[in-house]
């Protein structure tokens, strides 16, 4: 059963006639009977707020046209999150700030109780490669919530007005149930709207898009992530309370990344960790886990005729290779 101060909230919105109060607390009704698993009541109140069977709701004598929000789905992909915080190599003042923000969101009655909401926005800047998909994904499974990535193909429309509708589709589903969402490059749908070479369509999607954000309930987690921070509008960096900045690894982070991988193994590595760094060089961590996930094919393929130590000496063998390849290359450019 719904919370009883979500229920009284909803009386009083509708004896009042607000619209907007009503939906929004249907909706936390809706994003709470889902945690619980209750899909069946779930979809049916979503249902019943979304139309009267006409595509038309009706409340205290105000008829209104809404758009399902169920139709927010085609422009998403949602993942079951599976990476855990403990997978990771963060900074310590990064590790902090994610650790609070998950707290936050696993104790928030204990927050709403004293009148307070937990933070829900988070930004995460810095080059290719550097966690920030991993990061929001780790930030999902901590929650328990589903993470749902934004897929801009099929949001972003060619005719005027039609970004900004589907963008409202969009955060109507979000607010139906806890998730993280999660926007990649954001700087693709946020840019600063005083950039003279922009168009106008573009400028009112950003102001859709930072009203958006601003009326999502504490319960839906968005994230955003961007290697140019300094293509975003001003007004969105003001949207998020909490601002990463995930740099390049250190041989050091790097070093921690590999122990943990060979420490996955029953046999000896043969080869420090360290070592092995030295030879990968200044990589992202994507780049380190392509590396590790290549040991690891080619570990289990071998079927333990080779050891540990032996795929290892190969597949450093062949980086090194490869790298030598990639820099004779550029310097012909």
């Amino acid at each position: 059963m719904a919370r009883s101060d979500l229920l009284i909230s909803l009386v009083k919105a509708g004896t009042r006639g607000d619209n907007r109060k009503f939906r929004n607390v249907a909706e936390a009704i809706i994003a709470e009977e889902r945690a619980k698993r209750h899909g069946v009541l779930a979809e049916r109140l979503l249902e019943a707020i979304q139309h009267n069977g006409n595509g038309i709701h009706s409340l205290s004598g105000t008829m209104h046209a809404i758009d399902p929000a169920h139709k927010g789905r085609d422009f998403i992909s949602e993942i079951t999150p599976r990476r855990t915080l403990n997978d990771l190599v963060l900074s310590p003042d990064a590790r902090q700030s994610i650790d609070e923000l998950v707290e936050e969101q696993l104790r928030a009655d204990l927050l709403r109780a004293h009148g307070v909401e937990p933070r829900n926005r988070a930004i995460f800047v810095g080059p290719p490669g550097t966690g920030k998909t991993t990061l929001a994904e780790a930030v999902a499974e901590a929650i328990n919530i589903s993470l749902f990535l934004v897929r801009y193909e099929l949001m972003i429309g060619s005719y005027l007005g039609e970004t900004a509708t589907r963008l409202k589709r969009l955060f109507d589903y979000a607010r139906t149930t806890p998730c993280v969402l999660f926007f990649d490059e954001f700087d693709a749908i946020a840019k600063e709207r005083g950039d003279v070479h922009e168009t106008g369509e573009i400028k009112r999607v950003v102001s859709s898009l930072l009203m958006q954000i601003d009326e999502l309930p504490s319960y839906t987690v968005v994230i955003a992530a961007t290697n140019h921070p300094e293509l975003l509008d001003r007004a969105a960096w003001r949207r998020f309370q909490i601002r990463l900045n995930l740099p390049m690894p250190t041989q050091k982070e790097l070093t921690s990344y590999i122990e943990s991988f060979v420490s996955k193994f029953d046999e000896p590595a043969g080869h420090a960790s360290a070592s092995i760094v030295k030879v990968l060089g200044k990589i992202s961590y994507a780049e380190a886990e392509q590396f590790c996930l290549d040991v690891r094919r080619r570990q289990v393929l071998a079927v333990g005729q080779k050891p540990l130590k032996a795929v290892l000496a190969e597949q450093l063998k062949l980086w090194a290779s490869k790298s030598r390849a990639t820099q004779q290359s550029e310097g012909q450019i």
